[in-house]
């Protein structure tokens, strides 16, 4: 069985780089998809664009979601995954520096299934992205697996 893949939405370099180095302890680091803004993310998941042959039933096991993204933010990218029916149920994770009680209520009240702060120490946030994965790839059982 193929192990589904994890949608990184992140437009800073720097997290990206370590959400992966984090991955990549725990052996996903090939299983990581990148999209390095809101529009990226949207045309992967609706194979558009530059994703226009991708396979639209093969999705991700979850979404991890910065907030402030280009082009389209992470809010309306979300907005957009709940309201249509092929990936309404997708896991997605807000994966953010924003601590914002404002935030935290608008993404649960758009249908995020977890929010996560990122953390500041670069070891905390290696520990907290390769939990995310194993969390997502391994130990959840999202409604429409096998």
């Amino acid at each position: 069985m193929n192990m589904k893949s994890i949608l990184l939405v992140e437009d800073n370099p720097d997290d990206e780089a370590l959400t992966l180095h984090a991955m990549e302890k725990h052996n996903f680091a090939n299983q990581v998809v990148v999209a390095r803004n809101g529009l990226e993310a949207l045309d992967y998941l609706f194979c558009r664009g530059a994703h226009a042959g991708r396979d639209i039933s093969d999705l991700p096991a979850v979404v991890l979601l910065d907030l402030k993204l280009p082009k389209i933010d992470g809010f309306e990218v979300l907005r957009q995954i709940r309201s249509n029916e092929s990936t309404r149920l997708l896991p997605i994770v807000i994966l953010t520096s924003s601590n914002e009680d404002i935030d935290r209520i608008k993404g649960y009240s758009l249908g995020v299934n977890s929010y996560v702060r990122k953390p500041v120490d670069f070891d905390e946030f290696v520990a907290a992205a390769g939990q995310l994965g194993l969390y997502w790839l391994l130990i959840n059982r999202p409604p429409f697996s096998d």
